[in-house]
């Protein structure tokens, strides 16, 4: 592209060129012939003059003409109406032109020829008639070489070629670095985001710029990682949800088939139907934690604020899992303060988040252990805190704990039915309520998280110690 600019540039400045010199030239002939034919006019006006006054000596000399001549760089001669030359400031020796007739150039105020044949080469000529009672006596003759007007024309036409010059190289330099910093940017963007809206978004504009476009290159490399990593994210969502609803509705089938062929024997049926019951409270567990993700907009989730005791929400939520830890032996300690403590809060999502971390807890719980769960006050806030003795959390998946579906190596063992939602769902909860949830765990010795809700208002804030 610059290559064909360039050629153009050439080529404009080429045609500009010569008809400016044209051009220059026809100007510069048509100002020296107006100023020859005035002096003319003004030497004929004295000769004129000294004939109506009747002395003729007082009418321009021949030393008079040849310094006007010297002055104005043309050759004067004195003609009669005959053509017999009286004065020529050339000293040529010519006697008369032959042929004269001023009336064969009578349109035009000037000619460019030889002047009846009196030069070798072309000549701009004006003639301006002496006249006295109406009579024309003669001719004052102005000549100057075309060779000459010429070079005149191209002194005057040095400054503005240069000038032109200046600007053709200053408009290629403009074009440059527009080019650069300007039209191949936007080129080289307006073919990656082609590329970005076929869904292709391996490629990074990467244009380093320190003004506009570089910031737009930025935004639109951002936007294109951020939209990538959203793909990226759907393909798992996806393979991870199939996954997830796969394995329970595969077992449900196989061992309804397997009772209804008699595979299982009757007996054995209600073991198996509790499996069947089980496979499904997961399936109605994957589809209530969707429904939540699902609810979560840009500015969070929508909530219905209201004051509650959270003590006797944790209470009630520990009620459910009574039975599991019978099973597991394992114990609640509870460390409460001694009265209520109100705070403002969506009860249920809130509920919702007691529920996945103790169900946690629960899971990743040596058995014959024990959980502990403590409120205290802080200030306008209440702290919660959930903390079990069980596995572990290892040091490099702490910080990936809160995407949706991650499972960390040592809780597939553990927990074959979770679908990996849970802590997702429990920091989209706590997001939303503009609070802050934390996680300190140590493989091998048990894992504590820690939320704050914000107390009610009109409930004293205490002091520690």
């Amino acid at each position: 592209m610059i290559t064909t600019y360039l050629i153009g540039i050439i080529i404009s400045f080429g045609i500009i060129s010569t008809l400016c010199s044209k051009f220059n030239y026809r100007s510069e002939l048509s100002s020296q012939a107006d100023y020859m034919y005035k002096t003319a006019m003004s030497i004929a006006s004295e000769y004129g003059n000294a004939y109506s006054g009747g002395d003729v000596d007082d009418a321009p000399s021949l030393p008079f003409l040849k310094a006007v001549s010297r002055y104005t760089g043309c050759n004067i001669m004195l003609l009669a109406t005959d053509g017999t030359v009286l004065m020529d400031t050339s000293d040529s020796g010519l006697d008369s032109v032959k042929g004269f007739d001023p009336a064969k150039y009578k349109k035009s105020n000037y000619i460019v020829n030889d002047f009846f044949g009196i030069y070798d080469s072309n000549y701009l000529t004006v003639y301006y008639p002496i006249t006295y009672l109406y009579n024309t006596r003669g001719y004052v003759i102005f000549s100057k070489s075309v060779k000459d007007v010429r070079s005149d024309a191209d002194n005057s036409f040095n400054f503005n070629y240069i000038t032109l010059v200046i600007c053709f190289i200053t408009s290629g330099l403009i074009f440059v670095l527009f080019y650069k910093y300007i039209t191949r940017p936007l080129n080289k963007i307006t073919k990656i985001v082609s590329k970005y809206a076929k869904g292709d978004f391996s490629e990074k504009i990467n244009i380093k710029h320190n003004d506009e476009i570089g910031r737009l290159s930025d935004s639109l490399d951002y936007m294109a990682a951020e939209i990538n990593s959203l793909n990226e994210y759907q393909k798992k969502f996806i393979a991870n949800i199939s996954h997830d609803f796969r394995s329970p509705l595969t077992s449900i089938k196989g061992y309804l088939e397997a009772m209804l062929d008699g595979t299982i024997p009757p007996e054995m049926q209600e073991k198996y139907l509790g499996i069947v019951i089980s496979e499904t409270e997961r399936l109605t567990k994957l589809t209530n934690n969707l429904l939540t993700i699902n609810n979560v907009t840009d500015e969070g989730m929508i909530l219905d604020i209201s004051d509650f005791d959270i003590i006797a929400t944790i209470k009630k939520t520990i009620e459910t899992f009574q039975g599991t830890c019978e099973k597991k032996k394992i114990k609640f300690k509870l460390i409460f303060p001694d009265k209520e403590l109100m705070v403002s809060a969506d009860m249920s999502k809130i509920q919702q988040v007691l529920y996945n971390l103790i169900d946690n807890a629960i899971k990743f719980s040596n058995s014959d252990s024990s959980i502990i769960i403590s409120v205290t006050e802080k200030g306008d806030k209440a702290l919660i805190s959930v903390k079990d003795f069980g596995i572990g959390i290892p040091r490099e998946s702490i910080s990936k704990i809160w995407e949706r579906f991650y499972k960390t190596d040592v809780s597939r063992g553990k927990d074959k039915t979770g679908t990996g939602l849970g802590l997702s769902i429990v920091k989209e909860i706590i997001t939303s309520h503009n609070e802050y949830i934390d996680v300190v765990s140590t493989e091998g010795v048990g894992t504590e998280f820690t939320f704050a809700l914000p107390k009610a208002k009109g409930h004293a804030p205490s002091v520690w110690g």
